[in-house]
């Protein structure tokens, strides 16, 4: 927000300069984690890649997280793209003022992401995935039913506890759900459940914005949250896979 205020073209040169230095990073510190191939294993043929995808899709219960997912995260994409017009339109909130909502999110993330990890990992993921969906819903909702500016910071600091819990350990689940020898392939799979809501989410925020009183983004965001938090509390009984001790978050 205080970059937007005063330069377009230096925010997203920004952009540019923290993407780059990312991707030098990961090329660099982070190796790769596919088990090697056995000695007289015959390299997989692109054919086979692609039935592998297939597999993946096949995944009964992989499918269901995967559809709670991009509930969930449709509701979270609300908050880098229809928050900020919702604030300035409804509320008058100024860019900078955003800017700090964000920008507080992002520090509290740095500062105590790790201490929330070490907390929750001692749960079952899926129930912890679904205390995490259930903050999304109180504090997305808040956005409908406040009108001040520090209950927007309540319903910030929600948010950013929900997604402490939910992005680390999700993650955790899809590497304990695919099989050793797949685990690349359900990522990738994964990597829908933002793309869907990155295509869909802001769309249908719109067309709700455009037509219908705009408080009713963070009422159906409470609706989907609610949801994808159900969902996952459903699969908790459907697997014994996934035990606390088994998931490895980091």
């Amino acid at each position: 927000g205080f970059m937007a205020s005063r330069s377009y073209l230096a925010l997203f040169i920004t952009d540019a300069v923290a993407s780059t230095l990312t991707a030098i990073i990961v090329a660099i510190f982070i190796h790769e984690t596919l088990p090697q191939r056995q000695e007289g294993e015959q390299p997989e043929s692109m054919g086979t890649t692609f039935v592998g995808y297939l597999d993946a899709f096949k995944d009964r219960v992989f499918m269901v997280f995967l559809a709670a997912a991009v509930l969930v995260n449709m509701v979270y994409m609300q908050m880098n793209t229809t928050l900020s017009v919702y604030l300035r339109d409804v509320h008058g909130v100024p860019p900078q003022q955003y800017g700090w909502l964000i920008s507080m999110n992002a520090l509290l993330v740095v500062l105590f992401q790790f201490a929330i990890t070490r907390r929750v990992k001692q749960f079952q993921p899926l129930y912890a995935l679904a205390l995490g969906a259930l903050l999304y819903a109180i504090g997305f909702g808040m956005f409908g039913v406040v009108g001040s500016f520090v209950l927007f910071v309540v319903a910030m600091l929600i948010i950013t506890l929900g997604e402490m819990i939910m992005v680390p350990i999700a993650q955790a689940v899809v590497a304990m759900l695919a099989p050793e020898a797949m685990r690349g392939r359900y990522m990738a799979v994964f990597g829908f459940s933002w793309a869907i809501p990155a295509m869909s989410g802001p769309l249908l925020a719109g067309m709700i914005m455009d037509n219908l009183n705009p408080d009713w983004v963070w009422y159906a965001a409470f609706i989907t949250a609610g949801l994808a938090g159900s969902i996952y509390l459903w699969l908790s009984g459907k697997t014994r896979k996934l035990d606390a001790d088994q998931v490895h978050v980091s």
